[in-house]
């Protein structure tokens, strides 16, 4: 049985997100400066992507990065006048001593990182498969963080992929289309995940 498109008749995956990467701002005159908000809504449109993949194995991936979006946006509602970056969100809660928001956005960013290099991989080399994508990403971004009890919970998931024409076709309905808007949205994404990872190799970003 064939699974059902993620995307409306005639549009693709894209089409369906409550927030995208290229709607997120990166303010270059303020130091590369990445709104709150923004960016959790399309980090949180991102989780849906697990769902496009189709197995259950995704569920502690996708879980986990919705956990880390929540200590980010917990810090934001608690104090939202420090919060409106997320620079200045982390720099503000270090300040209290507390690092729960910024530890979470810390495995957030290695999360996206991970799906990122995923994709990236996965269009760069056009006759690998997701498994072999996604493994090669989960080695290279979350597997030196993982403990010996998570590291087979992921890896089950990356062994779970779908066939690669599979997964492209939930994402479009027109393959160019999907291509195209893929390429956009994975640019946008991977410099914000570049951005973030700088300011969080920083001396006043570490607790």
């Amino acid at each position: 049985m064939t699974a059902k498109p993620a995307y409306p008749p005639g549009g693709t995956w894209f089409d369906t997100l409550k927030k995208s990467f290229t709607a997120v701002t990166v303010d270059a005159t303020n130091d590369n400066a990445i709104p709150t908000s923004d960016f959790l809504e399309a980090a949180e449109s991102l989780t849906t992507l697990f769902d496009v993949l189709g197995s259950v194995a995704f569920t502690p991936v996708k879980s986990d990065m919705s956990g880390n979006i929540k200590k980010v946006r917990d810090r934001q509602l608690a104090a939202p006048m420090e919060s409106e970056t997320l620079q200045d969100l982390v720099l503000n809660e270090l300040k209290t001593k507390k690092h729960t928001a910024a530890e979470g956005l810390l495995w957030l960013v290695r999360g996206l990182d991970f799906t990122a290099q995923a994709l990236r991989h996965n269009i760069s080399n056009a006759g690998d498969e997701l498994s072999v994508s996604f493994r090669a990403a989960y080695t290279n971004t979350l597997k030196p963080h993982h403990s010996f009890m998570v590291k087979p919970i992921f890896s089950a998931a990356m062994s779970a992929t779908p066939y690669k024409k599979d997964f492209y076709a939930k994402l479009a309905e027109d393959p160019v289309q999907g291509q195209e808007q893929l390429n956009t949205w994975l640019r946008a994404l991977e410099r914000q995940v570049t951005v973030l990872k700088q300011f969080q190799s920083r001396k006043e970003a570490k607790w």
